[in-house]
C-alpha cells in the first residue's frame, strides 16, 4: 500500500517563517516563502540515475518526504522494479515507494537535481548518457580520485556537484531493500562545490535532504574529503580481502594490527601532503596509540554496524 505524501498546513508554515525572519513587506515575505516551498518541498523533481542499494534508499526516502521523484534503472533491476515497485523495509514492514520507475531518460525530461549512484566503473558511462539530458545538476555520488574536470568535460562545466551518501545495506533476493543511513556522528552525506564556495544550489539541496530527515554535511574541498574517505575504507577493504574468513575478520588479531598501520600510514601521508584532514576528526587514526586502534577496529568490525555499513 502507498504511503501517503506529506501535506503542510500553510498557515501554520506561514506563521514560523514570518516569525523568523524580519522582512520589508508582506508581499516581499509572501514571495519569499512561496520561492522557498518551491525549491525545497514537493514541487522539485529528483532522478535517482542508478537503482543499487544506495540510489535505492534515496529515492525511497526523498519520496516518502513527498518529493517527485524517479529512479533509473537497467537490467534484471529494472525488471523487478517494474514488477513489484521500489520495496523496502521499515520498522519491519515491507513499503512500496511512489516513484516513477525508468529506463530510458530523454533528454528533455528535466530535473531540478540527478543524483548519480552507480559504482565507479560505471561512472563515465553514465556521464555519457546524461550529457544530452538538459538538467542543470548531477550531484555524483561516487568516491573517486579522478579530477573533476575530466567529468564536467563530458557532461558540461557548472553541471557536477560532487558528494558522496551515508548509508548502506542489502537488496534480498526478491528485490526488497534493507538499508539505512549512516549515523551522523560517522558519515553524513556530504557535498560542495567544487569551487568550495556556497551557491543557491547547495543550499537548495540541503533543504531537500533536511526535509527528507537524511543527515547531512557541506565541506570547502571535496576532493580533500574523498581522498580522506579512501584512505580510511581500502584499508578495511583489505582486511576482509586477505581474511580466510570474513565475516569473523576481527578475531584475526595480525590483520587488525596491520588494518591499524596502514590506517595510520595513510593519514599521516596526507596529513603531511594536505597540510590538513577533512573531516578533522579523521586525526583521530593518527592519534590513537596503535594497540587501542586495533582493538577498537576488532569491536567495530565484530559490531551490527560493521555488519551493515562495512562488509
Amino acid at each position: 500500500m502507498y504511503k501517503k505524501k506529506t501535506v503542510w498546513n500553510y498557515s501554520f508554515v506561514f506563521t514560523r517563517f514570518f516569525r523568523k525572519r524580519k522582512l520589508d513587506t508582506a508581499n516581499n515575505l509572501q514571495r519569499q516563502f512561496i520561492g522557498q516551498y518551491k525549491r525545497g518541498q514537493i514541487s522539485m523533481r529528483i532522478l535517482i540515475y542508478g537503482a543499487g542499494v544506495i540510489g535505492s534508499l534515496y529515492a525511497a526516502l526523498f519520496a516518502e518526504a513527498g518529493y517527485d521523484t524517479s529512479i533509473y534503472a537497467r537490467g534484471k533491476r529494472l525488471e523487478a522494479l517494474r514488477n513489484n515497485g521500489l520495496q523496502y523495509k521499515k520498522n519491519q514492514e515491507v513499503i512500496k515507494a511512489e516513484v516513477r520507475i525508468l529506463g530510458e531518460l530523454p533528454n528533455d525530461d528535466i530535473y531540478d537535481f540527478v543524483l548519480l549512484t552507480v559504482r565507479e566503473n560505471q561512472l563515465y558511462e553514465a556521464l555519457t548518457e546524461l550529457k544530452n539530458n538538459k538538467s542543470n545538476t548531477i550531484v555524483t555520488m561516487i568516491n573517486s580520485l579522478d579530477s573533476y574536470n575530466k567529468w564536467e568535460d563530458i557532461v558540461g562545466k557548472g553541471r557536477i556537484l560532487p558528494a558522496f551518501p551515508g548509508a548502506g545495506g542489502s537488496i534480498n533476493d526478491d528485490g526488497i531493500l534493507d538499508a539505512a543511513l549512516t549515523p551522523r556522528l560517522i558519515q553524513p552525506t556530504t557535498f560542495a562545490e567544487i569551487s568550495g564556495n556556497k551557491s543557491e544550489r547547495t543550499k537548495q539541496f540541503s533543504e531537500i535532504l533536511r526535509h527528507a530527515h537524511i543527515p547531512y554535511q557541506k565541506v570547502t574541498d571535496m576532493h580533500l574529503w574523498q581522498l580522506c574517505h579512501l584512505a580510511m575504507v581500502v584499508p578495511i577493504a583489505d582486511a576482509y580481502y586477505e581474511s580466510d574468513d570474513p565475516e569473523k575478520v576481527e578475531k584475526e588479531w595480525k590483520i587488525m594490527r596491520k588494518t591499524a598501520e596502514r590506517l595510520k600510514r595513510n593519514f599521516n601521508f596526507l596529513r603531511k601532503q594536505k597540510g590538513k584532514l577533512s573531516p578533522w576528526k579523521m586525526n583521530i587514526f593518527r592519534f590513537l596509540p596503535l594497540s587501542f586502534l586495533t582493538i577498537m577496529l576488532a569491536v567495530t568490525f565484530e559490531s551490527s554496524f560493521g555488519d551493515k555499513f562495512m562488509y
